[in-house]
């Protein structure tokens, strides 16, 4: 869009460089397209240069942004819009090929983007599938927690490396010219993703378990797990490359899809068997659940309380969340709140990006002060 404008802005003979053009295109991906007060002033301190092109600019912006005729300067019989999605297949036009010559404008649109603050519960077939390809791209990578093993250090602070300064020593016939050292290695942080498949989750959770195949299928250290009447851990079928047959092994393996929803139980389950016993100490917990239980809020509570214990960091995705008036009054979520460091979205494409940044990201965890705020 920001190409298509700017060779309308060439055709009313104002000056438009491709690096004002890109300068524009870097500011609408801070401002949105949404705001058009923000897009207006975004085009103009970028691509207008002279005070006497503004009253040309609002009459261009009025056609191309507004859908409003323009009285002069402009006659829309003479240029043609032609609509293109992109489909990630070709490559992206510069916008300079044909600039000033062609009276057709082109504008190209990228069916992730129309979809990235669409509810997954109204998507349709053809729209989940290229929402799949873009959740492909998405890389969970966790903070790195500390390694017993050490690394090779440039720094002069680390501890002395013994055996590569004397290996060194032998090319200068035993001189010590120059001492080696080591410091604290990281390792990448174990990632555990624990996925609500009820009946009240069914809108979401068929798009959700793409995202988490894609965290199990991207990087080593990642565990899948599914929570509905029992735990189901699905791993070992979502970690296939090709994502059909992923989810399919994961459907054939998942007995309780679309059932009751015993939240305290399974998580019990889980901390039993798998959590406390060393799979969820010092890794991030990934809860994908609207949060309503039908079994005790008090037994969900004392899970999440010995979760909290050994995980590093607990994170809890909630579709509902962007609901207008939304409050965590479902006794499942009210009960697990207090022990959960971030709370966040899983809607739509935009909220998986964030939760994505969220888990990638280094921060401490929270005191438990903060959680009690």
């Amino acid at each position: 869009m920001a190409v298509g404008f700017a060779r309308l802005l060439r055709k009313l003979d104002i000056p438009t460089p491709l690096d004002a053009v890109l300068t524009f295109v870097d500011a609408l991906g801070l401002v949105g397209l949404r705001d058009r007060g923000a897009v207006y002033w975004a085009a103009r301190a970028t691509l207008v240069r002279r005070p006497e092109d503004i009253g040309t600019f609002d009459r261009a912006f009025a056609v191309f942004w507004e859908h409003l005729e323009s009285p002069e300067a402009v006659d829309p019989e003479e240029i043609s819009v032609t609509l293109a999605i992109d489909d990630g297949a070709e490559g992206v036009d510069d916008g300079e090929s044909a600039a000033g010559h062609d009276p057709t404008i082109t504008l190209r649109f990228s069916g992730v983007e129309t979809l990235g603050d669409k509810d997954f519960a109204d998507y349709t077939d053809e729209e989940m599938r290229l929402a799949q390809r873009f959740m492909e791209t998405l890389r969970v990578a966790g903070a790195p927690r500390p390694s017993l093993r050490r690394t090779t250090s440039n720094s002069r602070t680390g501890r002395p490396d013994m055996r590569r300064t004397v290996r060194a020593s032998l090319a200068a016939g035993g001189e010590h010219v120059r001492r080696r050292f080591t410091e604290p290695g990281t390792r990448p942080r174990r990632i555990v993703f624990l996925l609500d498949v009820s009946g009240s989750m069914e809108p979401y959770a068929r798009a959700l378990v793409r995202f988490v195949h894609a965290g199990v299928a991207g990087r080593e250290r990642v565990e899948a797990f599914t929570m509905g009447t029992r735990l189901t851990r699905v791993t070992r079928e979502l970690s296939s490359k090709d994502p059909d047959r992923a989810l399919h092994l994961a459907g054939h393996r998942v007995r309780d899809w679309s059932g009751g929803t015993r939240l305290g139980e399974t998580l019990r389950a889980f901390n039993d068997e798998w959590g406390v016993r060393g799979m969820a100490r010092s890794s991030i917990v990934v809860i994908l659940s609207d949060g309503w239980d039908r079994g005790d809020p008090g037994l969900l509570s004392e899970q999440m309380e010995r979760l909290t214990r050994v995980a590093w960091r607990i994170v809890w995705v909630n579709p509902l969340k962007v609901t207008p008036g939304y409050a965590p009054l479902a006794r499942g979520m009210a009960a697990a709140l207090p022990y959960v460091d971030d709370f966040v979205e899983g809607h739509s494409l935009e909220a998986l990006q964030t939760l994505t940044r969220v888990i990638n990201s280094t921060g401490d965890r929270r005191t438990e002060t903060d959680r009690s705020n």
